[in-house]
């Protein structure tokens, strides 16, 4: 299989297999003690970007700060697509089942899936996540649900980008609840609490 990860069995058969994406030079060390705060006995899929930017690992190329390579991002979209499948049949885990935890530039890959392909994801976590795409039609999303962590002062992901984003996936019918903080674009201990909390209800 063609991207470096982690995987963890979960303690039964059908547990919802958490798929971590780390933020732009992070590696799939990063986000596992959050897995462990959001749901410790869930399956983790933890996958660490393909790209290096100056030797920082990314799901994707960027242009510049905040200007993706969209033709890079549809790529590499279908690439973890694939792997999900792959990995899916390499482990016995169920498709279906697969939430995404991502933070920055991994919430920004796992909202692309949520943009190209219907059933990718069972459901997702996004902390301060970006438009990934305009002008795309977005596939019809009536059972999904999305958290979403945003700062109200965050210099990468300004508060009317979240907004966008979530009427968005409003209007492709997923059910969104965003989690305002104001501490930049760090990921802060409140929102994942709140992600958890929110996680706990969904499942």
């Amino acid at each position: 299989m063609n991207m470096k990860h982690i995987y963890k069995e979960g303690a039964a058969k059908q547990s919802p297999v958490l798929l971590l994406l780390h933020g732009t030079g992070g590696t799939e060390e990063d986000l596992l003690p959050i897995a462990e705060l959001i749901d410790r006995d869930a399956a983790i899929l933890s996958v660490r970007g393909n790209v290096l930017e100056n030797g920082m690992p990314r799901y994707f190329r960027r242009i510049r700060e905040g200007v993706f390579d969209e033709e890079d991002l549809k790529h590499r979209t279908k690439e973890l697509h694939d792997f999900l499948d792959q990995a899916a049949l390499e482990y016995g885990f169920d498709r279906g089942q697969v939430i995404g935890v991502g933070y920055s530039n991994g919430a920004n890959i796992a909202a692309s899936l949520l943009f190209h392909y219907q059933e990718s994801l069972k459901s997702a976590i996004l902390y301060h996540p970006m438009v990934p795409l305009r002008n795309v039609p977005l596939p019809e999303h009536s059972s999904l649900k999305v958290f979403i962590g945003a700062g109200e002062n965050d210099p990468i992901c300004p508060p009317e980008e979240t907004s966008e984003l979530k009427g968005l996936l409003e209007k492709a019918g997923v059910a969104v609840e965003v989690q305002w903080e104001r501490m930049g674009h760090r990921l802060t201990e409140q929102e994942v609490q709140a992600s958890a909390r929110w996680y706990k209800r969904q499942f």
